[in-house]
């Protein structure tokens, strides 16, 4: 089960609506979602919360870090508490997703992800749970950088956040530790499609 969820991004306001930090937006989420409002804990480097769910204490964490030092606040708050990486979700931004999707993964390689990169030195495994939120590519390799350090379009945040809101249905699944029952949620959600108008609709509109 899923004793530690931790989002990924950058701190301060500059940073805060840049597609890096979509993990953050994902424990913002989760940290309304509980009513467990996230406070900054200088020993474990970032913004934390505590909430106890069926007798079972969930840890909330977003590292102030900086993005390539995200591994020093995992690593701090895990092993303090004993949260085995088997036990920790890491919600990220994910480039080769398209905004509006979301993916969930066990272990694997970083894929260059300087945040993914420091949690896995710093662990010292790959051996953890990963949410993987799209936000797009943009086409050529060298602007990455400067993609996911920028704004997304409107379209496309209302779709990253649509992703999020879905996604934080299989997390009873998660804290659970049924982890094919949370892939099968996060995977199999797709965002609502119009309804086609009635016949009725159809006719009346004919008729204006």
């Amino acid at each position: 089960m899923i004793k530690l969820f931790v989002g990924l991004g950058n701190p301060g306001a500059e940073y805060e609506a840049t597609r890096h930090n979509a993990g953050f937006w994902w424990v913002d989420a989760l940290s309304s979602e509980f009513k467990a409002p996230l406070s900054f804990d200088k020993s474990y480097f970032g913004q934390v919360a505590r909430v106890t769910l069926h007798g079972q204490t969930v840890w909330l964490l977003e590292p102030q870090t900086f993005m390539n030092l995200s591994g020093k606040a995992v690593a701090a708050l895990s092993r303090f508490f004993k949260i085995k990486p088997e036990e920790i979700l890491v919600a990220h931004d994910e480039l080769d997703i398209v905004p509006g999707q979301a993916k969930l993964k066990f272990g694997g390689s970083h894929a260059g992800h300087n945040g993914l990169r420091d949690i896995h030195a710093q662990l010292g495994t790959a051996d953890y749970w990963r949410l993987r939120l799209g936000v797009g590519h943009p086409g050529v390799k060298a602007e990455v950088v400067n993609w996911v350090l920028k704004k997304p379009a409107q379209e496309h945040r209302e779709a990253i956040e649509d992703a999020i809101a879905r996604s934080l249905k299989a997390v009873p699944a998660l804290l659970a530790g049924d982890m094919e029952k949370a892939t099968l949620l996060i995977h199999t959600s797709t965002p609502p499609r119009p309804k086609p108008p009635r016949k009725t609709e159809l006719e009346a509109s004919e008729n204006d």
